[in-house]
């Protein structure tokens, strides 16, 4: 380089000779040398001759190396800046304003413009060289070369006039900034300064990475309002911040404060800016941060959150998508070629973060169960995330603790479209939840999603209770929600009911809490009574499981208050006890036992002990006189059950009804109408005894009528064609009863 130089001052003499000739004066050589510069600066364009071109052009070249050299003399001889006080800041208009620019303040800017031309310049290089080089006088060569370049340069890009926006030397080196009020600009400076540069090769600037650790609320939010859309010099710093676990690991609260907050988030900055941060921008940093493997640490401890807030963000694109949004996002998606819609990006975000923390097999058994399809689509979201949050369990338990903690706040705010997929998480981390502290929190939080018209919340809800009723400090709360609670036993989703009910069950293991459910035990057994019919044969055992607890509850306050509503139990568990499901079947003869002993009728009590079904329904009719009726049309709904056992029971019981009911005639159209009513039968029993007691009944409603008999055998089903209530209709008009 040294040589170069040499060899450029000997070129500058041959040509002045050349030009002036023998006996030439210091006033012609001055004269002449004015001559040669001055047509440069007026007309570069006009036609010379080629030699002359050529000459020129290695001039060009000379001085580029020259102020190279220089440049790199400066930068090598300065071990450390000088300290200098904070300059102002400087306008480009005042800029323009002033053309008398000093020499020293020149000849850096052309040294900067050399580095930036060979690609080894940064944006702390370059603010070095500016201070550096301001308090050293430049040589002659150095000035000449100045006024030469001054026409021959590139002046397409000059970064110099971002980086005098910036603060002086001493606030970017040092570890904080005594103002934060300049953070802003300087974050503006450095991301303009990086936007000039072309060169692929270009360093990141370290000084992000301090004004990052330093101050990472004010460099999050003015990057993301500079840059939403993350452009190629916001990636840089992006990574840049990434690089550093203990940067990442203080900017991470801040864009985690962005992604909840949807679609925009509001902010300040410290100089004052008041603006409006998308969402997205903040999930679209944390895409490029998750590709640099230091980040991992610092992941790891935000990891719960950060899950979190992206499965709230998949929800809420899907579900909402504002104009400014769209808008936004197609920006985005044109610069990184990402997915169309941004819950696609979204979900990609969750996959590179698991990737990033070496989660390989949570991720490939969400993926095998499809539950990253299940994301996309808002029927089945909520799903999604209950699954991604129990195949998390084993990785993510010590967080699940303060993390409910933090759903708890999250949800006690009404209204976003964020909180089923909020609830759906919480469910899966109640069990880690402390509520021995009294906190009520989470029980108004579930109280009212169990009174949402979305049925997906009320079933979340009432998970949710079905975990806390495990713990005995919280059943005496859950007996307060026992009127939301009574309405959804009569809700047609067998789901909600079987949660219910085992809610009920559970409360009611702890001798306290059942004393609590006193005042709603009534009720409780009213609302239990159409439940036994359920078409789910699950639902159906809790429920009489249910209705015998409930009972003992109320035998224990006297029996008399109570006798009428295991009275109007009779009838349903009497069919019940015929049920294809031979647990529900024990469970209504249990029932039944129980009933009747609450009643003390010890006549039916031993029918059922010694399993005399048609005898008990005998008995029954022929003591409860005054409740025939009601009987009967108990049992009439049952001539159109699916299930072919109690179509016949309760053909068998239309048959006994009819016969202690011969007295009046119009008692006897409710059964032949209901007999009349029901459809051809597959099984040959059933369709032969409905023929024979409607050819009975018939009689009996002629003028004037036939008489009925009573059926001789009311103990076992019929065994052929002629059973029991044909043999009945065939016996002698004076038969008695058995």
């Amino acid at each position: 380089m040294a040589g170069g130089c040499f060899g450029l001052c000997r070129l500058l003499r041959r040509n002045r000779k050349n030009r002036r000739g023998p006996g030439a004066g210091p006033a012609q050589e001055a004269e002449e040398e004015v001559q040669h510069f001055q047509p440069l600066q007026q007309d570069p364009g006009r036609d010379r001759p080629e030699e002359q071109d050529r000459a020129r052009g290695r001039l060009r070249r000379a001085v580029q190396r020259l102020l190279k050299f220089v440049g790199v003399r400066r930068r090598t001889a300065t071990t450390a800046p000088p300290e200098l006080p904070a300059q102002p800041d400087t306008s480009a208009a005042e800029l323009e304003a002033e053309p008398d620019v000093s020499t020293a303040r020149s000849d850096c800017a052309a040294s900067g413009d050399m580095a930036l031309m060979d690609g080894t310049a940064t944006f702390d290089t370059a603010l070095t060289n500016t201070e550096t080089s301001s308090d050293t006088a430049p040589t002659d060569v150095g000035a000449k070369a100045d006024a030469t370049t001054e026409s021959i340069a590139d002046t397409d890009c000059l970064p110099m006039d971002s980086v005098t926006d910036a603060p002086s030397l001493d606030v970017l080196e040092e570890k904080t900034v005594s103002n934060v009020n300049e953070v802003p600009a300087i974050v503006r400076s450095i991301h303009q300064w990086l936007t000039c540069q072309e060169s692929p090769e270009v360093r990141p600037p370290i000084a992000i990475r301090r004004l990052a650790h330093a101050h990472p609320g004010h460099v999050v939010t003015t990057l993301l309002h500079c840059a939403p859309a993350c452009d190629r010099a916001a990636a840089i710093l992006w990574r840049t911040i990434a690089f550093s676990a203990t940067t990442a690991h203080k900017v991470l609260p801040t864009l985690l404060g962005v992604m909840e907050d949807w679609p925009l988030h509001s902010v300040s900055t410290s100089d004052g800016d008041h603006m409006d941060v998308f969402a997205l921008a903040a999930t679209l940093a944390l895409w490029l941060m998750v590709q640099e493997p230091q980040c991992q640490d610092a992941l790891f401890v935000y990891a719960p959150r950060l899950l979190l807030a992206l499965l709230c963000q998949v929800s809420m694109s899907t579900e909402q998508m504002p104009q400014e949004v769209s808008t936004f996002w197609r920006g985005c998606q044109e610069l990184h070629g990402l997915p169309t819609h941004p819950n696609s990006f979204v979900v990609q975000t969750i996959r590179a973060l698991l990737c990033r923390l070496q989660w390989d097999q949570e991720l490939v058994s969400v993926e095998r169960k499809r539950g990253w399809d299940a994301l996309l689509s808002a029927d089945t979201h909520h799903y999604a995330v209950g699954l991604l949050a129990r195949e998390m369990r084993h990785v993510l338990v010590p967080s699940y603790g303060p993390l409910a903690r933090h759903l708890l706040g999250l949800l006690s705010r009404e209204g976003p479209c964020w909180e089923l997929p909020a609830l759906a998480f919480l469910v899966e981390v109640l069990n880690y939840l402390d509520v021995s502290a009294g906190d009520d929190s989470v029980l108004q939080i579930l109280a009212r999603h169990l009174q949402s018209q979305c049925p997906e919340r009320r079933r979340l809800a009432l998970r949710g209770l079905l975990v806390l009723s495990g713990d005995p400090s919280m059943a005496k709360s859950i007996c307060s929600l026992s009127e939301p609670l009574l309405e959804l036993l009569r809700d047609g989703d067998g789901e909600l009911v079987r949660m219910t009910l085992s809610l009920f069950l559970n409360v009611l293991q702890d001798e306290e809490d059942r004393k609590g459910l006193s005042s709603t035990a009534p009720g409780l057994a009213e609302a239990l009574r159409p439940v036994f019919d359920n078409d789910n044969s699950h639902v159906q055992l809790l429920s009489i499981r249910l209705f015998r607890e409930v009972m003992e509850v109320l035998a224990e306050e006297g029996t008399e208050p109570w006798e009428m509503q295991v009275r109007q139990s009779l009838v349903p568990l009497f069919f019940r006890w015929h049920d294809e499901n031979q647990r529900v079947a024990e469970a209504a003869r249990e029932a039944l036992l129980w009933a009747t002993g609450f009643l003390k009728r010890k006549d039916l009590e031993q029918l059922l002990e010694t399993e005399q079904p048609f005898r008990f329904c005998d008995c029954l009719m022929e003591k409860d006189r005054s409740r025939r009726g009601e009987h009967l049309q108990q049992a009439l709904p049952y001539l159109q059950s699916p299930q072919e056992p109690l179509r016949e029971a309760a053909v068998r019981f239309m048959g006994v009804a009819g016969w202690h009911m011969r007295e009046w005639q119009q008692d006897l159209w409710p059964i032949l109408k209901a007999l009349t009513a029901m459809s051809d039968d597959d099984c040959p029993s059933v369709s032969t005894m409905r023929a024979a007691l409607m050819a009975t009944y018939s009689r009996a409603m002629r003028t004037p009528p036939a008489p009925l008999r009573r059926p001789m055998s009311l103990q076992q089903p019929p065994t052929t064609a002629q059973g029991p209530l044909l043999s009945a209709a065939a016996a002698p008009a004076d038969a008695g009863p058995n």
